[in-house]
């Protein structure tokens, strides 16, 4: 197993944004996601992230979200550190799923901007603020502007300086310019601040750019993959992380083109043998259909993605 060298950033390498598991009725599937976890976890991730995006954390209510979460820790028995979801719609909330993840022993909590309403900055930077001062548990920004209001630069450098619990962010917008722009702000001041990318087609792009990882919706597929491309960045390797990296981008692709998200990425887990359930959302003849038809042709992509990492 390759190692990660030292690094004095708190969070590193790949976190699995996990699918929920759900069963027939729609209930958290407990049993399945303890499982899903242990192959995760066998299969090289370097950490959990329990409500994310592709687990559809909206979809579920406060106490299902807690949880999850509390599954998951449970599981990795402390054998990857958990980062955990804890957005809920308003600070008290959040400040109160902040707590209590800490209490269940998170390594830090990931907290996305105020969404719906779309906030400026001066209103985020309140926001996270507000939540940094009452926590007891190290936060994670999720930048995600395409579902939330957007954390520009300076927002980012402000509270880097100004609140020690923020020891990082997740950005999912692929801008690794933008990235490079906050890195260029941030470090300076705050050595343990961590970059995560949160979009896997820019994923080799941005560890070579110098972020300190991922939280990627392939790794709930192809742990393999994600893997493999962040230790060949972080060896050097960095052509043989491009050449894994077009088939991450076509995977990718294929995955987020399938129904309407993260419907592809439940489907590239069945094409590894786990059948994790529909989704919270009712499905309609239409979606269901262009599913269905869509699996055999993901199936074969996967395992061929899947062999070409095991066969450099």
């Amino acid at each position: 197993m390759l190692e990660a060298p030292p690094n004095p950033r708190r969070l590193s390498g790949i976190f699995c944004p996990n699918i929920t598991p759900v069963d027939d009725q729609g209930r958290v599937d407990e049993e399945r996601l303890r499982e899903y976890v242990d192959w995760l976890i066998q299969h090289g991730v370097d950490g959990l992230y329990p409500n994310g995006s592709t687990g559809e954390f909206v979809r579920f209510t406060p106490a299902e979200r807690r949880r999850i979460v509390e599954v998951v820790i449970d599981q990795t028995a402390g054998r990857v550190p958990v980062l955990a979801g804890a957005a809920e719609s308003n600070v008290n909330e959040t400040v109160a799923a902040c707590n209590a993840y800490g209490d269940m022993g998170v390594a830090a909590v990931a907290i996305v901007a105020p969404f719906y309403y779309r906030l400026g900055s001066e209103s985020v930077h309140a926001y996270f603020t507000k939540i940094a001062e009452q926590v007891e548990v190290d936060v994670t920004l999720y930048n995600i502007p395409m579902f939330a209001s957007p954390i520009d630069v300076e927002t980012v450098r402000r509270l880097a300086s100004e609140q020690p619990r923020i020891i990082g962010i997740k950005d999912s917008t692929g801008d690794v310019a933008n990235v490079l722009r906050m890195m260029a702000a941030v470090r300076p001041i705050r050595d343990d601040f961590s970059f995560l990318t949160g979009w896997d087609a820019s994923l080799t792009p941005m560890l070579i750019a110098g972020v300190d990882g991922g939280t990627n919706a392939t790794s709930g597929v192809v742990p393999e993959l994600t893997r493999a491309i962040h230790r060949h960045v972080i060896t050097g390797q960095t052509s043989l992380a491009m050449r894994l990296q077009y088939d991450l981008l076509n995977l990718f692709d294929q995955l987020l083109a399938i129904g309407e998200f993260p419907d592809g990425f439940r489907a590239g887990a069945r094409a590894r043998g786990w059948e994790l359930g529909p989704g919270r959302l009712p499905y309609s003849t239409e979606r269901s259909e262009q599913i269905a038809t869509a699996q055999p042709s993901i199936t074969s992509l996967v395992n061929t993605v899947v062999q070409r990492v095991r066969t450099p």
